[in-house]
């Protein structure tokens, strides 16, 4: 992928999608099944054309359950208190405010504002909020029942379907306190002496000052899965002859080596070989080096895919380098 290309897609926020077609397809048929039951049981209080409507905020709660079981955008309490609390102020406002405009504004507004204060930041709150206001006269109707029925119902509908469709597939088990061996699979993986802990975290994200869709626990295990990776040395049987290899820092340290000698002498401290850096710092520059002090300074074999350097993987995968 060319530089141009890469600046591309972090403007408009394309990110890498290393998701595996069956976890894509399982996704879908979740969303699938929820809704369709939603909307079976929604025809059954609300009439059709407004049942649409209402729907549509369980479409993208659906999006959220199905996709990302285990975000925090996804967990009951955010679903279950984002929703009817939403609904709750959405019909206020529709009673209480004459101007549509204003009153539609408000709802969402308000929505937002509750949900932050609750900690039930759910996205699709908001449509729920909005629906209230902009819905046709079967909706009005309904006045503060709207939290019951239909919204209270689908709410219990859709956790459900999600409780019991997720459950089949041990990796996406929901709620996420049902994957309590993730716990365990963090705390196995921290090295022995411990660099980051959940209040380094919960400090981080209060400086940032804004909500990220993300446990405190899964940021924790991203952390120890790429350190763990960072850390990883080549060992001196890796490096070979012709072959490229990088340091893998970042900025103005990062730089890319190829070993273009070597000696044959197996004495210990006499097997050296030559370098000459091929791009980054100190590119163009060449030296001689110890085996073993190369493989410490390396921490992974790279190849050039036009412009840009590639990462070889110990599984001979590729991924960016650089």
């Amino acid at each position: 992928m060319t530089k141009a290309i890469r600046v591309i897609h972090r403007v408009i926020g394309i990110g890498s999608n290393k998701t595996s077609h069956r976890e894509k397809i399982v996704a879908g048929l979740g969303g699938f099944s929820g809704i369709a039951l939603i909307l079976i049981v929604t025809r059954q209080f609300v009439d059709p054309g407004d049942a649409g409507l209402i729907v549509a905020s369980m479409g993208a709660s659906a999006v959220l359950l199905f996709a990302v079981p285990h975000g925090p955008l996804s967990q009951p309490w955010a679903l279950g208190c984002g929703h009817l609390v939403s609904a709750a102020i959405g019909v206020s406002s529709y009673l209480l405010i004459p101007n549509l405009i204003v009153a539609a504004a408000a709802a969402v507004g308000l929505a937002i504002t509750a949900m932050y204060y609750l900690r039930c930041i759910h996205p699709p709150g908001g449509a729920t909020a909005l629906t209230a206001v902009i819905a046709g006269s079967g909706v009005h109707a309904l006045g503060y029942r709207y939290l019951l029925t239909p919204v209270l119902l689908n709410v219990a509908v859709i956790i459900s379907v999600a409780f019991v469709f997720n459950y089949l597939f041990p990796w996406r088990r929901y709620p996420a306190a049902l994957m309590r061996y993730t716990r365990k699979a963090v705390e196995q993986d921290k090295p022995a002496e411990q660099t980051l802990n959940r209040e380094d975290l919960e400090h981080v994200l209060q400086q940032m000052g804004m909500y990220v869709d993300v446990s405190h626990d899964e940021l924790e295990r991203f952390y120890q899965l790429a350190r763990s990776r960072i850390n990883e040395q080549l060992s001196v049987e890796h490096i070979k002859l012709g072959h490229y290899y990088s340091n893998g820092e970042y900025g103005s340290n990062w730089a890319v080596r190829q070993v273009v000698d070597e000696s044959d002498d197996p004495r210990p401290g006499r097997d050296q070989i030559i370098y000459k850096v091929v791009a980054g710092k100190d590119r163009r520059s060449s030296s001689a080096i110890h085996r073993e002090e190369f493989a410490r300074w390396a921490k992974y074999e790279v190849y050039l895919n036009e412009s840009s350097w590639q990462r070889i993987a110990a599984s001979g995968d590729y991924a960016s380098a650089a």
